[in-house]
Parts: C-alpha cells; structure tokens; sequence
C-alpha cells in the first residue's frame, strides 16, 4: 500500500497548519498519511514513503536550517528516492518575502533525488505559499495539493 509522508519545520504554527491540511488531504483522499515535525523524521522514513511534501518558514528566501539539514543528511541515501512523488510549501510574513524561492528551492532538492513534483495550472502553481496564518485561500490550496499529490501518488503505487 502507498504511503505518504508530510515533513514541516514551523515556529509560529503557521507551517505546521498547512502541513495538517495537506497530509488530512491526502488521507481523505485515500492515501495513508504521516505528518512529522523535521525534528521527529529519520531518514529511513523519507524511503519508506511513497509521495513526500517538505514545508518551511522562509528565512532569506530559503528554507530553514532544519530542513536544510535533512536534504544534506538525505544524501546518504541518494538513489532512492528516484521516483517517489514529492511536494512543497511554504509561508512567510511578507508579501514578496520569499515565499516562491522558498518552495522552489525545495523542489530543486526533491527533483534532485530523482523525484516527480508534480506542478499546478490553478493557484499556487509551485506549491502552496501563504502569508502569515494560513487564510481562506491558503486552506484551499493546501487541501487541493493533497488531493493532487494522493491522487498521482495513488495513481502511480496503488
């Protein structure tokens, strides 16, 4: 059966709630779903899933140290990840904060392991970005990318 896996880094709470909407999404939608703080994953846990959605604060335009740190300890297992289906979000404080640079930077490291980030023609093309305390909007896209990463997931490992 396909997994997936929801990996965040929050201080505000603001990642971390985006983080619950997608992976409830995605359970809801018939994909087994775990949502883990970057502090609690090992890196086996990154292989034994299916489909994996990274979300970070911004902080310079970039992700966080923490979840930094967990793509440079994922290189010891560089090579299996080839395939899975990835996904990323992020929030900031300001508009134009760094927010799409953020999200695509994680995206960057998920297509490097070889993965399939599967884009958006409707909102939030990179992944969902919000601006402060997640909004109506935010909600919205968060759920939809759960249901999308689910479905192409579930589409792709049954």
């Amino acid at each position: 059966m396909a997994r997936g896996l929801v990996i965040y880094y929050s201080r505000s709470g603001n990642t971390k709630a985006m983080a619950n909407l997608i992976a409830e999404s995605m359970e809801t939608s018939g994909l087994p779903t775990k949502c883990k703080s970057v502090s609690d994953v090992k890196i086996n846990d990154l292989v034994d899933a299916d489909a994996i959605v990274v979300g970070s604060p911004t902080y310079y335009g970039r992700a966080a140290a923490p979840i930094a740190q967990l793509f440079d300890e994922s290189v010891s297992k560089h090579g299996k990840l080839d395939g899975k289906i990835g996904g990323a979000f992020s929030s900031s404080a300001n508009i134009a904060g760094g927010n799409e640079t953020t999200v695509c930077g994680i995206n960057n490291m998920l297509l490097i392991h070889g993965m399939i980030v599967q884009g958006d023609p409707q909102g939030d093309h990179y992944g969902p970005v919000s601006i402060g305390k997640p909004d109506d909007r935010v909600q919205k896209q968060c759920r939809r990318r759960g249901q999308r990463i689910a479905k192409l997931t579930l589409k792709m490992f049954g």
